[in-house]
């Protein structure tokens, strides 16, 4: 009986864990946490919002470990950046009172919708539910001998009230303000500004750094519920904005709003297997690529940085902060894919910022203030092309176009710099790539931001990318003369193509190779000397638009692929101190691989181009298991707002956009035993893996719409059609798979 009694109480356990499993929706999959403390710089956020949303926020520490909570967080206007306002709740002396109370905290709960702590040393609970606009808090008070406050903060701004609502502005970057409009279901006994052992209700204004106020509530006050709007237009819009979003203090169900919002948009892909945690990296991975853009559309107008004033937005939503040296690689991509409305208006969105701007040139880091121009190239033109390559037709290509040519023409090259093209642009343009220093020399170039270096060989591949992504859009206008050039000279990459080493080397303006350069270490802070944020090993593998031609050069598909295992077996040749030292970005290593950093996505996959794709399956499930996992340091680098973790969705499924512009997706090796993505056309494509296991990760064969496809690619068309890709895994690889010269993916020009 006894035993009866163990199997069925074992048999009730794995029944309710299946049926916990089964009844699991998307967003329950995503875990916040994941990459919280960092590799080395700086963490990827556990950031509460809705999909591109303009109200983002996350606690206000260092990182997960932080000992101590900062206040708590009513809206982050820039990825990675700090509240623009702090809300700090207390019991105690009004003497002790800050403009942001330090909170020990605990039992700490966050979801992509919803946020609770316990801040343990004051007996306050809080939790919180952000839309779109506008979010809630609630707090409970458990001393109700003590009063209760509210300490409401604006860094550098100021704060108006009445006798009950706070309203206000914070000062950012460019002219540009965003405010705030709250109010809460307890009338206030008072508000006003601190005066050391009072609180000075009559003032009516509170102006400055960290000027704040004081909500004092009536005696035996439990619980407190504050709701919120925010604007980048006027506190009045901000008010608007919370009546129309939030139009009580009921936070469960403004929480549950924003899960079903979650289910629906994570929901466009649906992934089976049995690996729980591959499905939480997954979802994770998702919901971070709709952290940016945001939608700062509000009722139908917008303010924007890049004139300074309000717009009518005529329609199509406005969306900006993009970080497109990272995102134009898989985050708008993926867009293409599933939200392709959402990517016309982001575009939309680019053209119109530069319509706005002093000088007609394409942004390369529009962000709330405007365009902070960082990094280097401008691969927004990438973005333009890589969507109308797949089909997107609403928004104007001409001008696209126009503002791109511009912004690679008539800009500097040089990066993070904003003037106007000068003498090393000239050289470019009459020389085909950008000079390094000769040895000795000292930088004179006005161009050159003080505390830059030229960057040049990444500068130089990532142009003539771009001049390629430029010749296709001017193909696609009619513009024959243009399409010509700008294909010639984007295959410049051969002239800072060494062909002794077989890397990509600086070169002076005098035509001279820079010498005694070690590839493992490239001179200047981050390689800047030479590279940008990564060593030689990355950079001899950046040419995305024409792998083909850089298989010839590198001498054939075996010594290639010599190349690629050279660089995934190539020691850091430094003690791991001195390394990072110099290379901070050059994290998640495996070899002189960097699976932290953007530049490196697309290579392990290039090994299908010289006839191996067996190869790419065990590298880029390798890379998966190594370094995206289900944990706090569950990211290998800089995450970048979608950056990084498109990646990984795209990964997981089991395919890749290698060439953005180029409308095709190389084959890699899937996770699930299903992927199904509900495309923007509204029909559905399935990867599926017959013989499926978490440890069968090569491809045996494989048939697209029920016919037998020994391609190791296929183009957007097909998947755009909607269908079924059958791949039947195994443990070992079968290296006959879509070997052969037919069935490389295409490079340069669809076939």
């Amino acid at each position: 009986m006894r035993r009866k009694n163990v199997l069925a109480a074992l048999l009730s356990l794995t029944l309710s864990t299946l049926f916990a499993q089964t009844n699991k929706e998307p967003v329950d999959y995503v875990n916040p946490y994941i990459g919280n403390i960092s590799h080395m710089l700086v963490p990827t956020y556990p950031t509460v919002h809705l999909p591109n949303s303009m109200l983002r926020v996350y606690p206000e520490r260092e990182n997960y470990t932080g000992n101590l909570l900062n206040g708590l967080p009513l809206i982050v206007t820039s990825h990675r950046g700090s509240s623009a306002f702090n809300l700090s709740p207390y019991q105690g002396d009004v003497e002790s009172i800050k403009s942001v109370i330090p909170l020990s905290y605990d039992n700490e709960v966050i979801k992509p919708y919803f946020y609770s702590v316990d801040l343990d040393e004051l007996n306050i609970s809080a939790k919180y539910a952000p839309s779109h606009q506008s979010g809630i808090y609630e707090f409970v008070f458990s001393d109700p001998k003590k009063p209760a406050y509210l300490i409401v903060n604006t860094r550098n701004g100021e704060l108006t009230k009445t006798a009950g609502s706070i309203s206000g502005y914070q000062q950012l970057d460019n002219n540009t303000k965003v405010y705030i409009y709250m109010e809460t279901d307890v009338h206030p006994q008072t508000i006003g500004t601190h005066k050391g052992v009072k609180i000075a209700a009559d003032e009516n204004s509170a102006k400055g750094q960290n000027a704040y106020y004081i909500i004092r509530f009536p005696g035996n006050t439990p619980n407190v519920k504050l709701r919120y709007g925010v604007s980048f237009i006027s506190a009045a819009q901000a008010e608007k904005n919370l009546r129309r979003e939030i139009k009580n203090y009921d936070l469960e169900a403004v929480a549950k709003a924003g899960r079903d919002i979650w289910n629906q948009t994570l929901g466009k892909i649906s992934v089976s297997g049995t690996d729980e945690d591959a499905k939480a990296v997954f979802y994770t991975s998702l919901y971070r690529t709709y952290e940016r853009m945001i939608s700062i559309s509000e009722d139908g107008r917008y303010f924007s940085a890049y004139d300074g004033k309000v717009h009518d937005d005529k329609g199509k939503t406005f969306y900006t902060d993009d970080w497109i040296w990272d995102t134009y690689r898989a985050t708008h991509p993926l867009r293409t894919i599933i939200e392709p409305q959402m990517e016309s208006n982001m575009i939309n969105s680019y053209i119109t910022m530069t319509q706005q701007m002093p000088r007609a040139w394409m942004p390369n880091f529009p962000e709330v203030t405007g365009d902070s121009r960082r990094m280097n190239s401008n691969h927004a033109v990438a973005m333009v092309a890589d969507a109308y390559s797949k089909g997107l037709k609403g928004f104007n290509l001409e001008e696209a176009y126009q503002v791109s040519k511009a912004a690679i023409t008539e800009k500097t090259l040089a990066p993070w710099s904003s003037k106007p093209a000068g003498v090393l642009d000239r050289f470019y343009k009459n020389n085909g790539y950008f000079p390094s220093l000769a040895p000795g020399e000292k930088e004179t170039v006005p161009e050159v931001h003080s505390w830059e270096r030229r960057q040049p060989v990444a500068v130089t591949l990532g142009t003539v990318y771009d001049e390629w992504c430029l010749s296709k859009i001017a193909d696609a206008i009619g513009n024959k003369k243009d399409a010509g050039y700008f294909s010639e000279r984007s295959k410049n990459y051969r002239k800072i193509f060494n062909p002794t080493t077989k890397f990509f080397h600086p070169k002076d303006s005098l035509g001279n190779f820079m010498p005694d350069l070690d590839y493992r270490f490239p001179p200047g802070i981050g390689g800047r000397d030479a590279y940008d944020e990564n060593t030689g090993y990355v950079y001899r593998f950046d040419v995305q638009h024409n792998i083909a031609d850089l298989i010839s050069l590198t001498g054939g598909n075996e010594a290639f692929v010599a190349a690629l295992e050279d660089m995934f077996s190539t020691p850091l040749g430094k003690g791991r101190p001195d390394f990072y030292h110099i290379y901070a970005d050059h994290t998640g290593n495996v070899g002189q691989f960097s699976m932290g950093n953007e530049p490196a996505m697309h290579i392990p996959y290039l090994y299908n181009y010289a006839g191996q794709p067996w190869r790419t399956q065990k590298r880029v499930r390798n890379l998966l298991n190594q370094w995206f996992r289900n944990d706090l340091m569950g990211i290998p680098g800089d995450e970048d707002g979608g950056g990084l973790t498109s990646f990984v969705v795209f990964s997981q499924i089991g395919f890749y956009p290698v060439t953005p512009g180029l409308p095709m997706y190389v084959i890699g090796s899937p996770v699930f035993k299903n992927a199904t993505l509900k495309l923007g056309n509204g029909r559905t494509f399935t990867v599926r893996c017959e013989n499926y296991s978490p440890d069968n990760k090569y491809i045996q064969s494989a048939m697209l719409n029920g016919k037998v496809w020994n391609k190791s690619w296929f183009s957007h068309e097909q998947l755009m059609k909607g269908g079924l890709l059958e791949l039947t895994m195994g443990k070992h690889p079968n290296k006959a798979w879509a070997a052969g010269a037919e069935s490389v993916p295409p490079s340069f020009k669809m076939p």
